[in-house]
């Protein structure tokens, strides 16, 4: 059981931090194109990206038996 337990943190800082600095990316992008070089972009953008993980993560450790994988049909 703990095994899966640390799977699923693994996977949620993976997908928590790859979320986060894309959303600090586009944040980024959108101040220098549109916004005039303003800093609310940039943390709006990051704390979308943070709260999106967050989510993720909730949503993942509250349905313990659901299983990742490809569903195989039988023919």
């Amino acid at each position: 059981m703990a095994e899966g337990h640390g799977r699923k943190w693994d996977r949620c800082f993976a997908d928590t931090a790859v979320k986060t600095v894309t959303g600090l990316g586009v944040g980024v992008v959108l101040s220098i194109l549109f916004f005039k070089r303003r800093t609310w972009p940039v943390s709006m953008g990051s704390g979308l990206g943070l709260g999106m993980g967050y989510s993720n993560c909730q949503r993942d450790f509250k349905s313990p038996y659901l299983i990742h994988g490809r569903v195989v049909k039988d023919q």
